[in-house]
């Protein structure tokens, strides 16, 4: 004694349904069987005691309400066909993947498409994992999937290649202070993680492994260029920079050579060999770096016109330089490119050996001339200030020497004890005079009655 279906609802006797249980219901549809829900969800009508089993069919395009009465006599099943319900804009959705365990996630965030892994099996813990993701996607801390796997030492990778394409000349160096220091430290860590506590631990190991100020803001430095290149690519690999600190470095060396220790150690260098003494003066005159010297071609030496050259390129800063030679550095560098070849280095030892290293050398004739703590870069900081004390003009001064910035030109222009005494001799004399002015006055200009 069936119940008339209602118009818009279909009626199947219960041989057309094939499963009838909490777990599904498998409906045989001319397109073939389809599983329902996991669940039924069971409600009592009222006195008749009829009891209705509530489910929704999902299939790919529509979605059937579905109900079913069932009494001592026979089971009614009713079908209604009702338009398929979309999902709310913005709530995400969880799906699975084939020979995949786990529960996958999907979000989108500026209309582009996020999946990942829960890496659970747990549908209810894969859910609070994507709220939390839609959270995330909604603020500005948003970081994306594949940005947060990103480790330091990938960001190291980028960093020495950027080094080895642009042919910088510390790269060596930087290679060496990434493989020793940083990355023990850093290497393991998603960039992510890296912040200022970290970065403070850091600095704070260096200090107790004897590290001056300088060094490890070299260091630091390195890792700050590896943040910024990561967060220059493209896709960025690095969602924020954190604050790098720079320490106060203390370092500034304020050696200089006066003329007799001059005098003591180009009598020292000269017994060593030609190269070493024309090396010394020229450094002396024109505060040249030791590495933009060792590396002078022939070719860039003019004895004509009596003129030394540094190529573009060639320099610390990159930009060229030229100098007029003197009476005594044309003839040092005449006996010194004699029988060479345009291309063959300028200083070169016994059988035109390339000088590359004499720290044991330079250690010899400093300790000869009395000046054991002497350094060769003072050489530098010496011609610096002899130039401007010969009164040649600090722009000048500055294109001969080869510093770029006056704050580092400034740094080498340190007054020695010498200029202390002639100021104060200077000062001396001038006091004198006004003395010498106030006794020769009369007492009536000076008030005395």
């Amino acid at each position: 004694m069936g119940r008339k279906s209602r118009p818009g609802i279909g009626r199947l006797n219960l041989g057309q349904v094939s499963t009838v249980s909490f777990l599904g219901i498998y409906l045989r549809f001319a397109g073939g069987p389809h599983t329902v829900c996991n669940t039924a969800r069971c409600f009592n009508t009222g006195s008749d005691g009829k009891l209705r089993f509530a489910v929704y069919v999902q299939t790919t395009q529509i979605a059937h309400y579905a109900g079913i009465e069932e009494s001592r006599e026979r089971a009614i099943f009713h079908v209604n066909t009702i338009p398929a319900m979309r999902r709310p804009r913005g709530t995400g959705s969880l799906f699975r993947r084939p020979r995949s365990p786990f529960w996958w996630i999907q979000y989108y965030r500026d209309g582009r498409c996020y999946r990942e892994s829960s890496h659970t099996t747990s549908e209810s813990q894969a859910r609070r994992l994507l709220q939390r993701k839609l959270a995330e996607a909604a603020s500005d801390t948003f970081v994306a999937p594949r940005t947060a796997r990103v480790r330091v030492d990938e960001l190291a990778e980028d960093f020495l290649r950027d080094q080895a394409i642009h042919e910088r000349k510390a790269r060596s160096d930087a290679d060496t202070r990434w493989n020793l220091h940083l990355n023990p430290v850093f290497g393991h860590l998603r960039a992510i993680s890296v912040g200022t506590d970290q970065i403070s631990r850091y600095i704070q190991m260096r200090k107790e492994q004897g590290a001056k100020n300088g060094t490890i803001n070299r260091d630091i430095a390195c890792l700050k260029r590896m943040f910024n290149l990561g967060a220059q690519a493209t896709p960025p690999k690095v969602a924020r920079v954190p604050k790098f600190p720079h320490l106060v470095e203390n370092n500034v060396r304020e050696g200089f050579l006066d003329d007799a220790g001059y005098q003591a150690l180009a009598q020292a260098a000269g017994a060593v060999g030609l190269w070493l003494r024309t090396l010394l003066e020229v450094a002396y005159l024109y505060g040249w770096r030791l590495s933009e010297l060792l590396n002078l071609k022939v070719r860039q030496v003019d004895l004509l016109g009596r003129t030394l050259r540094l190529q573009s390129g060639t320099t610390k800063n990159g930009d060229g330089r030229i100098v007029v030679m003197t009476d005594h550095v044309h003839q040092l560098l005449t006996q010194s490119v004699s029988d060479k070849k345009p291309d063959d280095f300028v200083f070169t030892r016994d059988k035109g050996r390339p000088v590359r290293e004499f720290r044991g050398t330079w250690t010899f004739i400093r300790n000869q001339a009395g000046k054991p703590n002497l350094l060769f870069h003072d050489l530098r900081r010496t011609a610096v200030r002899n130039m401007v004390r010969a009164g040649v003009p600090e722009r000048v001064a500055m294109q001969i020497s080869g510093h770029k910035t006056r704050q580092i030109f400034d740094r080498y222009h340190i007054v020695s004890e010498n200029d202390l005494r002639e100021a104060a001799h200077k000062l001396e004399n001038r006091s004198s005079g006004d003395q010498a002015i106030v006794r020769s006055q009369p007492s009536e200009l000076l008030g005395v009655h």
